[in-house]
């Protein structure tokens, strides 16, 4: 995968969000943003749960007939022989790629491969029954029997399934919602080549470009122009965008590389088109888009699987920490109420995912009337604006405790990167001022902790270098994420509580 170095994103000063400065969203971008979204499904998501669907009905046909025809007490013997057979039959479905969106939209094809595949499977426990000289354990008619009604069950799951997925694409659930970047010849014969082989899987939103005129005409093959390529941040921040592809050749490498300078902070895939490329690799260095192929630039940090693995690790870690500590948060509740007047929460505009604003929940550290909303004045070593329960709470990350419910209402992770204060600065510096490639941090959601706060980035950042390092223990997290990376953060956090010093 192509990397390139950060870039500082553009702000809007009203809203606090990236644009570009010298040119808004033209008039067809606000449309397509005010237009309705349907929500999208995830091909992988669906292939994975059809593939379990799937094993689980084979396994259950195929115990069903043994339980009804044969002696129950010769489990030990079918129950392995049906497992390693569901098992062989999922790799072999694989192998015949009948676990992908465009096989489940086919009938004739699908059905023929699916029943020889099946077939096939069979012929190989058949020849295994034989070559273990096991056919005294194994009775003929519970293979002929699953056989058949196998192949039944799995046409008429098929059909269902191929009419699940015919009615997800014509409601657009299955197609991503896709930007081209690039423009004039180019861009109209990829827009050719996706109407040919991916018109199925993508909705074109339209086209950025930096280039005008006759290199860049308006609109392209009834496409229109959107706007600059750094206009596609803040359409893509007020409108679902999956996937961007480039049309450019390999040969303008450095339009490709201010292009992917521009666009790294986004959470979507990024794929350079090879449709008007030169060179020809091997078929493994491409992907493909429907039948497009494409060479991958980037790609969105946590996504299908790993997206379903991400929520439930977060709700299931939240709901059990709300148990597990509520005593503690009804303590420091009555006791931030005892010692002086006001609310028990605070709450505070940051950005989130994408750089959408969220409000986060925090138990109140400071007198009311000295509250600092926009956090423009950082908290130092015995600042008069905290109060006593305020110090202790926020040495321990007490107050953080409330974010919690963020983490059920989906807008915050248990582990991300933490998400910061609007106005919060280093050094007299707005921190996307002063740090290069900041707003990329954003790529996933933000956490109650993270891989800096464990790593002794935790508190007070009243220097460059400490923001940086920050971004920098963030923008690693996002690369290298994983379940397991999550789990060892969340343990060590405690642990480092102990040790931090900068947090007042």
């Amino acid at each position: 995968m192509y990397r390139v170095d950060p870039q500082k994103a553009i702000i809007d000063h009203a809203t606090r969000q990236p644009v570009d400065q010298e040119q808004r969203l033209t008039p067809q971008a606000e449309a397509i943003i005010a237009a309705p979204v349907e929500s999208s499904l995830s091909g992988a998501v669906i292939a994975g749960v059809a593939q379990v669907v799937e094993a689980v009905l084979l396994a259950i046909l195929g115990y069903g007939i043994h339980a009804a025809y044969i002696n129950p007490n010769s489990d030990a013997v079918y129950i392995p022989v049906i497992l390693t057979t569901v098992l062989l039959a999922n790799v072999v479905f694989n192998a015949a790629r009948l676990h992908r969106i465009s096989a489940y939209r086919t009938l004739y094809s699908q059905i023929g491969k699916i029943i020889g595949a099946w077939s096939a499977v069979m012929v190989v426990l058949i020849v295994g029954v034989f070559l273990f000289k096991a056919s005294d354990l194994i009775s003929r008619v519970w293979l002929i029997a699953w056989l058949l009604s196998g192949a039944a069950t799995l046409v008429a799951y098929r059909m269902l399934l191929r009419g699940l997925v015919q009615r997800w694409t014509e409601e657009g659930r299955l197609k991503r919602r896709t930007a081209i970047v690039g423009g004039g010849s180019d861009a109209a014969l990829l827009i050719q080549q996706i109407e040919a082989g991916a018109a199925r899987d993508i909705n074109l939103l339209g086209l950025f470009d930096d280039r005008d005129g006759e290199r860049s005409p308006e609109e392209v093959m009834g496409y229109k122009k959107l706007g600059r390529v750094s206009d596609l941040i803040e359409f893509a921040r007020r409108t679902p965008v999956d996937l961007v592809i480039v049309s450019m050749p390999l040969s303008a490498e450095k339009r490709v590389l201010d292009m992917l300078t521009q666009l790294w902070v986004l959470p979507v895939d990024i794929r350079l088109s090879a449709h008007a490329s030169k060179l020809k690799f091997t078929d493994k260095a491409y992907s493909y888009v429907g039948e497009l192929p494409v060479l991958d630039m980037a790609d969105r940090p946590i996504s299908d699987w790993n997206l379903v693995f991400k929520a439930v690790f977060d709700r299931v870690v939240a709901l059990f920490a709300l148990i597990l500590l509520s005593p503690v948060m009804i303590i420091t509740a009555i006791a931030i109420k005892l010692e002086s007047k006001g609310p028990i929460l605070f709450r505070q505009k940051r950005h989130g995912f994408n750089n959408e604003l969220i409000e986060i929940y925090k138990f109140r550290s400071m007198y009311t009337d000295r509250t600092d909303a926009n956090a423009a004045k950082l908290v130092t070593r015995d600042d008069p604006r905290v109060t006593r329960v305020g110090r202790f709470i926020r040495k321990t990350s007490i107050d953080e405790l409330p974010q919690l419910f963020n983490v059920l209402k989906g807008q915050l992770s248990v582990v991300g990167p933490r998400p910061h204060a609007l106005q919060a600065k280093a050094d007299n510096k707005l921190y996307y001022e002063a740090v290069e490639g900041y707003f990329a941090r954003h790529r996933v959601k933000p956490g109650i902790t993270g891989w800096a706060q464990i790593n002794g980035w935790r508190g007070e950042t009243d220097t460059i270098d400490k923001i940086m390092q920050r971004v920098n223990h963030d923008l690693y997290y996002i690369e290298n994420w994983s379940i397991l990376l999550d789990i060892y953060i969340l343990v060590m956090t405690p642990i480092r509580l102990f040790t931090s010093k900068n947090a007042y």
